[in-house]
């Protein structure tokens, strides 16, 4: 068994120099946490709620380093028995225990907050375990969690809680911490305002990493301050926010898609760049955008389709990075190219329609007659051939008996679509003078 001489603090030394800069500099106050303005501001709902005394279970939803732990600290204050678990390291036995302890500090008459760190790694079964407890008020239950709780947690744990949407860390809130750092160390960063700059990029909203990394700075010896080169050399970067299992992964493809949607080049290119500085595998973008070119664009320019299909096979032969501005190229012509969903409207009410209708036959006068009995049965009779018509369009009809003639597609006046307009117009009188 180790001396207990080992974790004597060392002579000479201030006990603070041991605990991590993050730590050291954890909000003693609510008013202290920075960010999250939008529920611990005057009017923020956390705030609101602890002034009614009306706390309820919560769910703190948010990326990494926006205060989770710390605000559930905050809450419990000098009132409530604050226990923290993670649900990594964490099973049935502990938290049978915790439920126990729990029960054993409401009967002496004061309350318990459990704070369950990555509460979404617990799995179904595990989750229905709070249940009880939290309908009873034998704990209050606060859970973190990286992923979204619509996806990451059971109905009936949410429905007991209320969820709070942290933000990740804004510029303005980066450079109070770093400010704060400064002050508890009464150091300077050694680094140009461009350097500084650079070094709140780096941690990427996470204010636990953005001090980690100023923790690393304050190490150095004394030296000329670094530039945003330098810094970089110095510093691993860290990677962006990007997990292509998970939730991020959608976000990103549904930013990239909208921005093209919106005929906005510049922001297409962004989260392209951005998809593609997170791992995303080029193949997955362009089968999105290959389906975005029928999707929203369609026959407005018959030439989208055409690009991205390109881009895809360019990318093939030359994979990355240089097939990557193929996929640039075909993204900045989707995003300029005229919009029309027409061919996605008409084909799904084509599909309600051919559902609705069942296996009602095509008519008789557009049905082959290889046959004796087919032809004696009138199959083909009265079909006109379209190239034989004056105007090379005889107007029959070609839907089933009985169906009312639909109107499936409408090309707006846009792109090469106001040309397919002009023509079934022309068409559409053609039908309307022969009936």
């Amino acid at each position: 068994m180790p001396s207990d001489d080992l974790f004597a603090p060392v002579p000479g030394l201030p006990a603070s120099s041991l605990q991590p800069l993050a730590d050291r500099l954890r909000p003693k106050s609510i008013a202290e946490v920075v960010g999250q303005e939008h529920i611990l501001g005057p009017n923020g709902s956390l705030t609101l709620m602890l002034a009614r005394g009306s706390l309820t279970s919560l769910i703190l939803w948010g990326p990494p380093g926006a205060g989770k732990t710390t605000i559930a600290r905050l809450i419990a204050g000098a009132e409530m028995h604050f226990t923290q678990i993670s649900a990594i390291f964490s099973g049935v036995a502990e938290l049978k225990r915790v439920f126990e302890d729990a029960a054993r500090l409401k009967r002496a008459g004061r309350g318990t907050l459990l704070f369950v760190d990555e509460i979404h790694r617990f799995n179904r079964a595990q989750q229905d375990a709070f249940l009880p407890v939290v309908e009873a008020g034998t704990i209050t239950l606060i859970g973190a969690t990286t992923e979204n709780p619509s996806f990451a947690l059971n109905g009936a744990l949410l429905s007991r809680c209320q969820v709070l949407v942290l933000r990740r860390l804004d510029d303005p809130a980066m450079i109070l911490l770093l400010q704060r750092a400064e002050a508890e160390t009464g150091l300077t960063l050694p680094l140009t305002p461009e350097a500084r700059a650079t070094l709140r990029a780096m941690a990427d909203g996470d204010g636990r990493a953005l001090l980690n990394l100023a923790e690393q700075l304050f190490a150095l010896p004394d030296s000329s301050p670094l530039n945003s080169e330098e810094l970089a050399q110095l510093l691993s970067r860290r990677a962006a926010l990007y997990d292509k299992d998970r939730e991020e992964h959608y976000n990103l493809i549904s930013a990239l898609h909208k921005s093209m949607r919106g005929s906005d080049p510049d922001a297409a290119l962004y989260w392209l760049a951005r998809m593609l500085a997170g791992g995303e595998d080029p193949r997955y973008i362009t089968r999105r955008i290959t389906r975005f070119a029928s999707e929203d664009i369609g026959l407005a320019d018959p030439q989208a389709l055409v690009q991205t299909l390109a881009a895809w096979e360019a990318y093939e032969r030359l994979g990355s990075p240089e097939g990557e501005v193929c996929i640039a190229q075909a993204v900045l012509y989707l995003a300029t190219a005229p919009k029309s969903n027409a061919t996605y409207t008409a084909l799904s009410a084509a599909n309600r329609a051919a559902k609705e209708t069942g296996s009602l036959m095509p008519p008789a006068h557009i049905l082959n007659a290889p046959t004796k009995l087919m032809k004696n049965l009138g199959y083909g009779a009265g079909y006109e051939y379209d190239h034989n018509t004056e105007d090379g369009f005889s107007g029959q009809n070609y839907f089933p008996e009985g169906m009312g003639r639909p109107d499936f597609y409408r090309p707006p006046e846009r792109g090469f679509e106001r040309e397919i307009a002009k023509r079934l117009a022309y068409w559409t009188k053609l039908r309307d003078k022969g009936e």
